[in-house]
C-alpha cells in the first residue's frame, strides 16, 4: 500500500509541497510576541505586553477594509517605563485605535535593529532617512545592508590630521586651512549664503565620495541643492540623504545617523569622504522633540541633557581612520538663532568641532559673498597642516584686516589722519585688496596654489 502511495504522482506532488512549506516555516520562531496600544499622546505611542530593546523597530497594525491587505505603520522604541514601551512612528499615522496590535520586526528568531542600504550602489542616488529612494532610478535591492550603529573608533588608532584638503574657496584655503579628516562647523543665521557655500565645497573639494545630509531643511531646498548647487557632475560621486522639515523628528534624527553611516562605509573602503550635513541644529531640535515627548526634563533653553550627549556621539564618528586608511572630512552647519553665537547648540558644537567658520549677516547684506567673518573664524588644525610662511601671511592678513575694522568708524567720519599710525595707514591702503581677496563668485574655483598666490600678492609679497 505504501509503495502504491509513493508511486502515486498526486501524492508525490503534495509531499513536495509540504517539504517546501516546512522549509519556509523552520526558521520562524515557534511563537511571535505582540503587544497592544494603550495610549497615544502627541508624538508618542505607549504599548504594553511587549519586550523590545531600545532603538529597535516595531510594526503597528492599523485597521483595513474587508478584502484589503493588512496595513502596518513602522515605529521605533525611544524609551520605556516599567512594562510600558514608548514608540515613535517614522511617519504620520492615520486610523490608529486603542488596543491596536504591535509586532516587533523580527530577523530569524532574534529582535534586531533595522538595516539600511550602504555602499557604492548608492552613488548618484537621493534617498530618505529610511534608505528608500526619492529619485526615479529604481529600488536599491542589490545594495549591501547594515545597521546604523557602529562601534566607536579607538582615539589612539586614528591617523593625525596632517594633510591639507583643497575646498576650492580662496578665503578658507589660505586663511582657515582645512585638513583631511577635520570636522568644521559653519555657523550662520538664516539667509546668509551657507547653502551656496556648502555647494561650492561639494563641487570643488577633492574627495573620492561626497555624502550630503539635508536634515530638517525646507523640502524645496532639496531639489534646488541637487540641480543648481551640487550639479550633475557633483551628484555622480555623491549620495544625498534628505529628511526635510515635514518628516517626523525620528526620521530627521535617523537621516543624520544614516548619512554618517554611509560616510563610514566608504571610509572603511579606504576612500576619502566629504560629509556635508545641513544642519546640526535641526538634528538637535529633532532630539529635543523626542526627549520632551517621552518626559525628559528641559534644561538649557528648553534642550534636555540628552541633546548635548547626542551631538558628540554623532560628530565623533567622522574623522580619520587608522593610518593608511580612509578619512571623513565633515562640514556641519549650525544655525545661530538671531545670529546669537552664544546659542547653546552653537556653543556646544564649537567645543566638539575642530574649528568654525562664521558667516556674517552684515557682510551678506552688503553683497559680500561668501560672507565669511574672518575675525570670528578659526581652524584648529591649520598649524599642523601648513608651513610657517603661510601661517605668517595669514596672521598678517588677519591683523591688517582687524586693525581696519577696529578703526572703521573713525575712518568713515573723517577723524582718521594718515601718518599717525603706519600700520593703520597700510591697512587703509590695502583694504580694497583685502576685501576683494575674501570675495569669490559661485562659479569660481580657487585651488590651494592659486589661493596662496593671491594671498601673497594681496600683501605685497611680504610675510
Amino acid at each position: 500500500m505504501s509503495d502504491a502511495l509513493a508511486t502515486n504522482p498526486h501524492q508525490a506532488h503534495w509531499q513536495q509541497a509540504l517539504r517546501g512549506v516546512r522549509k519556509r516555516v523552520a526558521p520562524l520562531p515557534p511563537c511571535r510576541p505582540s503587544g497592544r496600544v494603550v495610549r497615544a499622546t502627541g508624538l508618542v505611542i505607549e504599548v504594553v505586553g511587549l519586550q523590545v530593546a531600545l532603538g529597535n523597530a516595531c510594526r503597528i497594525e492599523l485597521p483595513s477594509l474587508p478584502g484589503e491587505p493588512a496595513r502596518f505603520a513602522e515605529a521605533e522604541v525611544v524609551g520605556f517605563a516599567g512594562d510600558r514601551l514608548y514608540l515613535m512612528p517614522l511617519a504620520e499615522i492615520s486610523g490608529l485605535s486603542p488596543g491596536a496590535r504591535v509586532l516587533p520586526l523580527v530577523e530569524g528568531s532574534q529582535n534586531a535593529a533595522r538595516r539600511f542600504p550602504i555602499g557604492e550602489s548608492l552613488l548618484g542616488r537621493v534617498v530618505d532617512g529610511n534608505g528608500n529612494p526619492l529619485d526615479d532610478h529604481g529600488p536599491l535591492q542589490e545594495a549591501r545592508r547594515a545597521p546604523l550603529a557602529t562601534p566607536p573608533l579607538n582615539p589612539l588608532s586614528r591617523a593625525p590630521i596632517s594633510e591639507q584638503i583643497d575646498v576650492g574657496i580662496r578665503a578658507i584655503n589660505a586663511l582657515l586651512s582645512v585638513g583631511r579628516g577635520q570636522r568644521m562647523g559653519l555657523f550662520a543665521g538664516s539667509g546668509v549664503g551657507k547653502s551656496v557655500l556648502l555647494g561650492m565645497m561639494a563641487r570643488y573639494t577633492r574627495a573620492d565620495v561626497i555624502v550630503v545630509g539635508l536634515i530638517g531643511e525646507r523640502g524645496r531646498e532639496v531639489q534646488d541643492f541637487i540641480d543648481n548647487i551640487l550639479g550633475e557632475e557633483g551628484l555622480a560621486r555623491s549620495v544625498v540623504v534628505a529628511a526635510p522639515a515635514d518628516t517626523s523628528p525620528l526620521q530627521r534624527l535617523q537621516g543624520a545617523a544614516y548619512a554618517t553611516r554611509l560616510a563610514e562605509g566608504f571610509r572603511d573602503q579606504g576612500k576619502n569622504v566629504l560629509l556635508i550635513m545641513d544642519s546640526l541644529t535641526r538634528f538637535a531640535m529633532a532630539q529635543r522633540e523626542i526627549a520632551l515627548a517621552i518626559g525628559e526634563p528641559p534644561a538649557t533653553k528648553g534642550y534636555p541633557p540628552s541633546v548635548f550627549a547626542k551631538l558628540p556621539s554623532l560628530v565623533e564618528r567622522a574623522g580619520n581612520a587608522a593610518p593608511g586608511g580612509g578619512s571623513i572630512t565633515a562640514f556641519y552647519t549650525v544655525l545661530t538663532e538671531g545670529d546669537d553665537q552664544q546659542d547653546p547648540i552653537a556653543d556646544s558644537a564649537r567645543a566638539i568641532l575642530d574649528g568654525h567658520i562664521v558667516l556674517s549677516r552684515t557682510l551678506a547684506e552688503a553683497g559680500h559673498y561668501p560672507a565669511i567673518d574672518i575675525e570670528a573664524s578659526i581652524s584648529r588644525a591649520m598649524t599642523a597642516i601648513t608651513d610657517g610662511e603661510q601661517q605668517r601671511l595669514a596672521q598678517r592678513f588677519k591683523g591688517m584686516f582687524s586693525r581696519y575694522q577696529r578703526n572703521r568708524d573713525l575712518i568713515s567720519v573723517g577723524a582718521y589722519h594718515p601718518g599717525n599710525d603706519p600700520q593703520l595707514d597700510e591697512a587703509v591702503r590695502r583694504f580694497p585688496q583685502l576685501e576683494a581677496f575674501l570675495q569669490q563668485h559661485i562659479d569660481e574655483n580657487a585651488d590651494m596654489a592659486a589661493s596662496r598666490q593671491a594671498l601673497t600678492s594681496t600683501l605685497g609679497g611680504q610675510a
